[in-house]
């Protein structure tokens, strides 16, 4: 039995397959990001997961692509924590960016993005990944992903620089206790989920001015920031994959155009994808 999970930071989507290729199971559970998520709760999370604990003597292989899974340290802490759980297992744990080629490029060339809790992105040759810049995280990268619109929306909130409607239905949506949202920001885990949570809002009101600049800017430093640098031909293939990206793909292709670049597919979840690729090439 091979598992199979994309884990990002709000959530993990696992699914099995048996040694003829065939889906056993699927479910999704909380997100397992090593660098913003403590050992325990890492732990806590993957053996409260029935459907996995159910199979864990059974599962032989394990690929895990994962957010925060950048570098040794977060991959050695992670590969050490499923291992408690799965014994028997031989574990691979990689970056949710290869999970985000595997989905998308069939190992062609092209500009792969991440726009969900957090963004990141990538040039892919065929063979190898390059990236724009190495990720330093949520606190002061991550542009135009989830935490990042969340910032945006607490900032204009308590600066007030929202439209006054779209302040009320904000306050009335969330808690904008001062103290509860620092407790969440600075002493509970996820801070970034909690950031991301507020960026749920602009499905609701993606048609307000206020909402579509916000959106519109925070492309536009993607852009910037993400994809121009590769200094690709226009015709390179270019992917986004995560909800960001997906429930605000009609501005992320009006920016792409402001760019003179076509966006060639918004994948939402990749993990049916990344499923396809692993029973092609790993069997």
């Amino acid at each position: 039995m091979i598992l199979i999970a994309d884990g990002g930071s709000t959530k993990t989507d696992w699914i099995a397959l048996n040694a003829q290729k065939k889906e056993l199971f699927r479910v999704t559970s909380l997100g397992l990001n090593p660098s913003v998520i403590a050992k325990e709760e890492l732990l806590h999370r993957i053996n409260n997961i029935p459907q996995l604990i159910d199979y864990k003597h059974k599962i032989e292989e394990i690929h895990f692509y994962g957010a925060g899974c950048g570098s040794p340290l977060s991959v050695k802490l992670l590969t050490d924590i499923l291992q408690v759980t799965f014994k028997k297992a031989k574990i691979t744990v990689s970056e949710d960016m290869l999970a985000a080629v595997y989905a998308c490029s069939n190992n062609k060339p092209a500009i792969v993005n991440i726009l969900g809790t957090g963004s990141n992105s990538c040039y892919y040759d065929g063979v190898t990944i390059t990236k724009s810049s190495a990720s330093l995280g949520y606190t002061i990268m991550d542009e135009a992903s989830g935490n990042y619109f969340g910032k945006i929306l607490l900032r204009d909130f308590f600066y007030k620089k929202m439209p006054t409607n779209i302040a009320t239905a904000f306050e009335n949506q969330f808690n904008v206790d001062v103290d509860f949202i620092k407790k969440n920001l600075y002493r509970m885990p996820n801070p970034n989920m909690y950031l991301a949570s507020f960026a749920t809002f602009m499905f609701d009101y993606k048609h307000e001015k206020y909402i579509k600049k916000t959106i519109k800017k925070g492309f536009q430093k993607y852009f910037k920031y993400y994809v121009l640098p590769y200094k690709k031909q226009a015709n390179t293939p270019i992917y986004f994959i995560g909800s960001i990206a997906f429930y605000f793909k009609d501005i992320l292709a009006y920016v792409a155009q402001e760019n003179n670049l076509t966006i060639t597919d918004v994948i939402q979840r990749p993990i049916d994808n990344l499923v396809k690729y692993h029973q092609e090439n790993t069997f």
